[in-house]
């Protein structure tokens, strides 16, 4: 009983971190670290309005589903696309995450996007608040993944962030604690999983899902030709008679199909580049340029960067966990990045 009960009171004295995103949720728990990271999904029974799967299972049913069962994503393009299975998606995260002891109220940081409005805002804290968190403070996205990579964001010098996440790409321009110049974009990895989709539909008259293109994205992938060609045999359904259908595509295939989003991200770097002032820029040619968010992990899109840009670009070690490390660290050191909150 001591045990259960210390248990108990060690976890009310900690804080939590999320990732809210569009594709997956990470949790951070004050000297823990990450604790969860689970796809933002979330499976209804439509009978009954009831929650039948949140997460990694929930994911499983896209696309699988019966007519009875919903299997949907309650965010989109970074933010609250559905409030009420949002809530509820957070919940089951908190609960799982601390046990099922449903008095506890920890604080919590959340990190959104930079284009993020005040409505949208406002959905994020009431959505923590009602899932149970007792105080909800934001964060914008690419001030955290330049804290998570150990960015020196308090110096009077510019930081480049590219943070490529499942629904935004966010370009930030970072110096003084403060964000001097911020590009978002409603383009990211779910938008090329979307053109995959469309393109082998296009091109050889098979339907595929959502984790289909997904896997393929990230199996052949490429922003620029590969030393070596690689092709994937994939299944599907055939366009005109409805029966499966095996085809072979290839890493060419793939970059042609998701070349407009990532025209899109390069395009949105040398926008910010554009609009930010000389002595950023300069401090930027020196510095480089940090990728982060899942969308980093495209093969060759750090060298198509440089191509476009002529800056140095780096990779974070983990880009997936990137923001959700940030976030934690604010939560660790409250008084020294104070000056990030935004709410």
């Amino acid at each position: 009983m001591r045990s259960l009960f210390s248990r108990m009171f060690n976890f009310l004295g900690k804080d939590l971190a999320m990732d809210l995103g569009t594709a997956n949720t990470l949790l951070y728990v004050q000297s823990q670290g990450i604790v969860l990271n689970e796809p933002s999904v979330v499976a209804i029974d439509n009978r009954t309005n009831s929650l039948m799967a949140v997460g990694a299972e929930a994911k499983e049913f896209l696309g699988r589903t019966p007519d009875r069962i919903r299997a949907i994503r309650p965010m989109k393009d970074g933010v609250i696309a559905d409030f009420e299975v949002t809530r509820a998606m957070i919940a089951f995260f908190i609960r799982k995450v601390i046990h099922g002891f449903r008095f506890a109220k920890p604080k919590i940081v959340i990190c959104v996007p930079t284009g993020i409005t005040q409505v949208e805002k406002r959905a994020v804290i009431e959505s923590a608040q009602l899932a149970g968190a007792r105080d909800v403070r934001l964060v914008e996205e690419p001030m955290a993944a330049a804290i998570g990579a150990g960015l020196p964001i308090e110096r009077p010098t510019g930081n480049m962030v590219v943070d490529i996440g499942g629904g935004t790409t966010e370009v930030a321009v970072i110096s003084l604690s403060t964000i001097a110049y911020a590009e978002s974009v409603r383009v990211a990895g779910d938008e090329m999983n979307e053109t995959i989709q469309r393109y082998v539909q296009d091109q050889f008259q098979v339907l595929i899902g959502e984790n289909l293109a997904e896997e393929i994205k990230i199996t052949i992938g490429s922003a620029m030709p590969l030393p070596e060609p690689k092709t994937m045999e994939i299944s599907g359904k055939s366009l005109l008679d409805g029966t499966p259908q095996n085809v072979t595509i290839s890493d060419g295939h793939i970059r042609e199909a998701i070349k407009d989003p990532v025209n899109i991200i390069v395009a949105a770097v040398l926008k910010a580049l554009e609009k930010t002032p000389p002595e950023l820029v300069g401090d930027i040619a020196r510095n480089g340029l940090l990728l982060a968010g899942g969308g980093a992990l495209l093969n060759g899109l750090d060298r198509l960067i440089v191509q476009e840009t002529n800056l140095s670009v780096f990779v974070d070690d983990d880009p997936l966990t990137t923001v959700v490390r940030g976030t934690g660290k604010t939560l660790d050191d409250r008084e020294r990045f104070a000056n990030v909150f935004i709410n």
